[in-house]
């Protein structure tokens, strides 16, 4: 396949290199996101979730551990008969058994993970540099005998020496491994740091593609996995909402929104489901969306502030980065104790309502005064018993 490319000059190496623009996105929802805990997803509520991705462009669906067992296995089979256009792949340590699981459940794909740091060598595995080399050689050898695509997962690959990477990527790419996984396991890591070393194994290495899992400890999970992909990284792992372990994973939608409308990149997403699947799996999950969730939060696009709100009636592109259609939302004008008169004629207008800006300018200190006293913003019913007389003194919530 021709992939379109961009260029980018490496001025502290002097040289160019060049990253590939056709970003496939590896949602990992069904794996890492019911790793949140206290998540069980229903095998109906999987089907539904995959159906989901499938339906909205995501490239691959990691879609679960089936060396959990028999009901884990049995619902990835399910999966598998949806016969979805995304690719299934499964996560495996980097174990001949648990590859074998996997082949069992019909799957053409597998991560094998591995850890890579020396810290989690000495004192998870107990072993040393040499016979984690030796497990990925077994493991992915025998993965590549039964034709399996294979993405190499580099657990705390962030925390990892970096030589040694390289001599992982190297036996993967030996071995024919198909991509090597970044790992930010414990997400400590920085968007500058994340592109100056996805950067350099992508140079030490070129033939492997490289992938990055991200997670959110610091609140870089998005940055991060962004950072990832303008240092040349073709993968991308997410989750819807962001669920994942601890504080979870780089989020679906702001992955791809934040490719598009801070980066330029496209990812062929389809975007305009996302606020309907954020509810989908909120109530799944039984983990509730932040109204000021970024990218589908129920108030993300709400405006208040005299300043703000007059702004946005004039011209959306004033205050909003992107139409909240994109992403299946809408506009809102609130009324509380920041409004000002354009914002109030505004929202009674939405009402059916005209009010002169005369009208608006006394009936606004009666708006602000009962926001303060009832803490919170005004619904259409106090709106309008405000404008029929009805209500003109502050109540106690």
């Amino acid at each position: 396949m021709a992939w379109q490319q961009w260029e980018v000059a490496d001025k502290e190496r002097g040289v160019a290199m060049t990253y590939p623009t056709d970003i496939i996105i590896d949602d990992t929802t069904l794996r890492d996101g019911e790793q949140t805990a206290g998540v069980v997803f229903s095998k109906r509520e999987k089907m539904a979730i995959a159906r989901m991705l499938d339906s909205i462009g995501v490239g691959e669906i990691e879609c679960g551990i089936p060396a959990m067992g028999k009901e884990e296995q049995e619902s990835i089979r399910s999966l598998v008969d949806l016969g979805l256009s995304a690719r299934l792949i499964t996560w495996n340590r980097a174990l001949v058994p648990e590859i074998e699981a996997s082949i069992a459940c019909g799957v053409q794909a597998v991560d094998i993970s591995l850890s890579v740091s020396d810290q989690m060598i000495r004192h998870k595995l107990r072993k040393d540099r040499s016979e984690v080399k030796e497990q990925l050689k077994v493991a992915l050898g025998f993965a590549k005998q039964h034709n399996l695509y294979v993405s190499v997962g580099g657990e705390d690959a962030s925390r990892a020496d970096m030589a040694f990477l390289v001599e992982l990527m190297e036996i993967t790419r030996s071995l024919g491994g198909d991509r090597f996984r970044f790992c930010d396991t414990l997400g400590i890591m920085d968007p500058f740091t994340m592109f100056d070393k996805v950067s350099f194994l992508r140079q030490a290495v070129p033939e492997v593609a490289i992938e990055v899992h991200t997670h959110n400890d610091l609140g870089m999970a998005t940055a991060n996995a962004i950072a990832g992909i303008r240092a040349g990284a073709k993968f991308v792992n997410t989750t819807i909402n962001g669920l994942g372990e601890r504080a979870g994973n780089a989020a679906l939608e702001e992955v791809v929104m934040g490719m598009k409308h801070a980066c330029g990149i496209e990812t062929g997403i389809d975007t305009h489901r996302f606020r309907e699947m954020s509810l989908f799996v909120a109530k799944a999950s039984d983990r509730p969306l932040s109204v000021s969730k970024p990218v589908v939060g129920s108030r993300v696009f709400s405006h208040e502030s005299g300043l703000h709100a007059d702004g946005v009636i004039k011209d959306p592109h004033n205050y909003e980065g992107f139409d909240p259609a994109e992403v299946g939302m809408t506009r809102s004008i609130v009324v509380g104790k920041h409004s000002g008169t354009g914002g109030l004629i505004e929202r009674y207008r939405s009402m059916g309502i005209t009010v002169a800006r005369s009208q608006a300018e006394s009936l606004l200190e009666t708006t602000r005064s009962m926001s303060c006293a009832r803490k919170r913003d005004l619904t259409n019913c106090e709106l309008i018993a405000i404008y029929l007389g009805e209500e003109t003194l502050p109540k106690a919530a």
